[in-house]
């Protein structure tokens, strides 16, 4: 692993937190999830831990990517030559985690995050990075090659991406997928309007100068933002964090709405 020097942007500070997490949780006598990728990233960070490791984003990331890896796993399964874009992608190790040794990959992040995640992850023949914005298209060609070359369907992942977009900036996504993608399947994590501008109060956010700057109620509210985008579904992590620990449950219980979701989506 190259010297890594952490210089991010206030958004880009979050995708600390899934890495803090999810080495904890590897490192567990009894865990839910392995990623020995970041377990090797904070160990060479030297980093504290601490402020990015709370109880209820704990068991909320480790519900989010159970429930993705399971996700993208059965669209693989369906569509063993895909072409995936992890939008907003971090450090996130999850190519390792459903590669079928057939899927195209493609890790998409601001600049500045992606020359950070090249001295972690290295590219090859089905793996790629591109530095660009969600809110621009430059990226798009290169995609839109791969899906070419393989005739192949292509599924979107935006995970903690959205709430740190305005509505109108996730409607300017959305239609930018849906000129250059015409067939193309979503998987968004979506959360609260109660929290937007309420970051404070969340137990890891509050650690970085991060904003949520939008939520919605159901997933299907993104509908109205781009013509020609279905809804197809969505599911609370309450329903993978309430099998796990009595705070899950009871956090389920009392608040089943307050709770990020995946929603699906299809073009």
């Amino acid at each position: 692993m190259k010297e890594l020097t952490l210089e991010l942007g206030d958004v880009e500070t979050t995708a600390l937190i899934p890495v803090a997490i999810k080495a904890s949780e590897t490192q567990r006598k009894k865990s839910r999830f392995q990623d020995h990728m970041a377990v090797k990233i904070i160990e060479h960070l030297k980093l504290d831990t601490k402020p990015f490791d709370k109880f209820m984003s704990h068991e909320g990331v480790i519900a989010r990517s159970i429930m993705l890896d399971r996700m993208v796993k059965a669209f693989i399964e369906k569509h063993p030559d895909c072409v995936i874009v992890n939008m907003g992608a971090g450090f996130d190790n999850r190519f390792s985690q459903v590669d079928n040794g057939r899927i195209s990959w493609f890790d998409l992040d601001l600049p500045d995050s992606i020359e950070l995640r090249k001295k972690v992850y290295e590219e090859h023949d089905r793996v790629k990075m591109i530095p660009g914005s969600v809110l621009e298209d430059s990226w798009c060609p290169q995609v839109v090659a791969e899906i070419q070359k393989k005739n192949a369907r292509v599924l979107f992942l935006a995970e903690g991406l959205f709430m740190y977009l305005t509505l109108e900036e996730v409607g300017k996504c959305l239609k930018i997928l849906k000129k250059h993608f015409p067939q193309a399947t979503l998987y968004a994590e979506t959360n609260n309007p109660l929290m937007v501008k309420n970051e404070k109060l969340h137990d890891t956010v509050k650690a970085t100068n991060a904003v949520f700057k939008s939520g919605t109620w159901s997933g299907e509210e993104f509908c109205a933002l781009c013509d020609g985008l279905r809804f197809v579904e969505e599911h609370s992590f309450n329903e993978e964090m309430s099998r796990y620990s009595f705070g899950g449950w009871l956090f389920a219980k009392l608040l089943p709405k307050m709770n990020d979701r995946w929603a699906s989506f299809e073009f």
